[in-house]
């Protein structure tokens, strides 16, 4: 599914359409593909991370998963309780300080009008959105620039990708502006001591101190020099770091496209930052837990994403979030959420929508949270943090209990005879397993009727009971295209030839030594 998606392919429309022997051998796969299939149809229990992959798994493996099983955070490690907001304005303040490094020279927008957006990931330009987050970010400059707003927004990239060094440029911008702070601190400490020294020789009838004779002849030639060299005749770089064929950069590419150069008419800003984040470098220095702390909002428009952790983390740590309706994330928080925008979980349709509007949806996401006032934006913070419970592992490991359970059941029927139901409360949520209303209000997630807990809306299901696509994925496919129409040069089944039952061979009472189960996590 990853290989597809990464080829411009019109992936979820055509699922079932696709000779996936033949695809997987073309891409050199084949190996991987066989030992997937072959575990998928060898084990007890066959389970998937979201919705969207067991709908992916259904086809292309050929076995209807038994459940779903949701990813789950430390949430107690991110916690920070009443303190991550504060954590928030410390971080803020070294990307700040990121900021006036790279665009000196250029520096005409206020810090405190200014929005920190990113995405980041592995460098996979179309899975994970890349493409449609800069045609967003260009659509949203325009937009900006329109309204005639003072705000700027700062887009970040962080992704790593094939480079040679720190580009000179990204080096020099920190220099400098280590050198003025270092000058100014120095004119601060000798201002500060003739002021103390001539504050104590005051005697009453005299003027008292002025710059005059705090500012000495010294200071002001070495501010000056200091102020010359903030002189920039360039652009402040779109990239940090030298790229290896940065012609053939799919990302710098888009950049170039869309125009996104950093001119100072600009109200979005771009920073392409192809490594990987650590307070040890020597451009951006801050980890990647910080970073993310430090921003206002993380951009995620996945095309295929199992799960998606990225938006995950932006949750518990209090940060609003645009995510997909392919992603695993995405499509769990909606379930799970009514009016998930109302706690800084923002969910684009990709999958419905055409392209295009999805991209105007996007824009018009980052637009709106541009407009939001600085009070807006901390009790949106506040109601973000507060779905951190929904990921924790101690909610979201039940499931995985569920299915150590059902594999249980499979491997050693007979040890179940006298409880042909199961027992009583595991598998329908009611012996404790209801996650309760929060009781804080209102910035509480207002749950869906009848979906109280993770697990109930994606609970794992006997065999007997038959599931179709429609359990797994909350759309049906559109009606068949003609077989001359259809767009994409790849090997594909005949719409006609039946498919085959997706679903797996009946596996209790197969009598297996050791029980097994198997997550399918979308690398197919």
């Amino acid at each position: 599914g990853r290989y597809l998606c990464a080829g411009s392919v019109d992936f979820y429309n055509n699922l079932q359409y696709f000779d996936v022997d033949a695809e997987a051998g073309k891409r050199g796969i084949y190996h991987r593909y066989c030992i997937e299939r072959g575990a998928a149809h060898s084990c007890d229990v066959f389970t998937t991370v979201s919705h969207i992959t067991a709908y992916e798994s259904e086809h292309l493996l050929k076995r209807k998963p038994d459940g779903v099983l949701p990813n789950g955070l430390n949430v107690k490690k991110f916690s920070a309780t009443h303190e991550f907001q504060n954590l928030h304005q410390v971080n803020k303040e070294k990307i700040t300080d990121f900021i006036r490094g790279h665009f000196y020279g250029h520096n005409d927008f206020d810090p405190e009008k200014t929005l920190y957006f990113f995405t980041a990931g592995r460098y996979e330009y179309r899975n994970k959105g890349v493409d449609m987050f800069i045609e967003s970010l260009a659509r949203l400059n325009h937009r900006m620039k329109s309204a005639g707003t003072d705000m700027t927004v700062v887009a970040f990239i962080i992704m790593p990708a094939q480079t040679t060094s720190l580009a000179v440029e990204a080096l020099k911008g920190q220099a400098v502006i280590k050198s003025l702070k270092d000058t100014i601190g120095h004119i601060e400490r000798n201002v500060s001591k003739k002021l103390f020294d001539k504050s104590l020789s005051w005697h009453e009838g005299q003027d008292p101190p002025d710059e005059k004779d705090l500012l000495s002849a010294q200071d002001k030639i070495m501010l000056r020099r200091r102020l010359f060299a903030m002189k920039r005749h360039t652009l402040p770089p779109i990239v940090t770091h030298n790229m290896i064929n940065d012609s053939e950069d799919p990302v710098l590419n888009q950049l170039r496209r869309c125009q996104l150069f950093n001119h100072p008419s600009d109200r979005v800003k771009v920073v392409f930052h192809p490594e990987f984040l650590s307070s040890g470098n020597p451009v951006l220095p801050i980890d990647y837990d910080d970073f993310v702390r430090g921003t206002h909002m993380g951009i995620f428009s996945s095309y295929y994403e199992p799960w998606g952790y990225t938006p995950a983390e932006c949750t518990v740590m209090g940060v609003p979030s645009i995510t997909t309706n392919l992603s695993g994330f995405g499509c769990y928080m909606e379930e799970l959420i009514e009016n998930a925008s109302d706690y800084g979980i923002y969910i684009v349709d990709r999958r419905m929508k055409a392209i295009d509007e999805s991209v105007n949806q996007l824009s018009e996401y980052m637009f709106e949270f541009t407009q939001k006032s600085k009070r807006q934006r901390i009790n949106q913070r506040n109601r973000t943090e507060r779905l951190s419970d929904l990921l924790d592992w101690k909610r979201m490991g039940m499931e995985y209990v569920k299915a150590r359970q059902l594999a249980l059941r499979r491997a050693y029927p007979d040890s179940f005879a006298d409880d042909g139901e199961g027992e009583p409360g595991f598998f329908d949520g009611t012996e404790g397993l209801k996650i309760s209303r929060p009781l804080s209000a209102p910035g509480s997630p207002r749950e869906r009727s009848g979906m109280m807990t993770p697990g109930d809306f994606a609970s794992l299901q006997e065999g007997r009971e038959g599931l179709s696509t429609e359990d797994y994925i909350a759309w049906k496919l559109p009606e068949e295209e003609e077989e001359e129409t259809y767009p994409f040069p790849l090997t594909l089944k005949q719409k006609g030839a039946k498919q085959g039952d997706a679903a797996s061979p009946a596996a209790g009472g197969s009598g297996t030594a050791t029980p097994t189960v198997v997550n399918g996590n979308g690398l197919s």
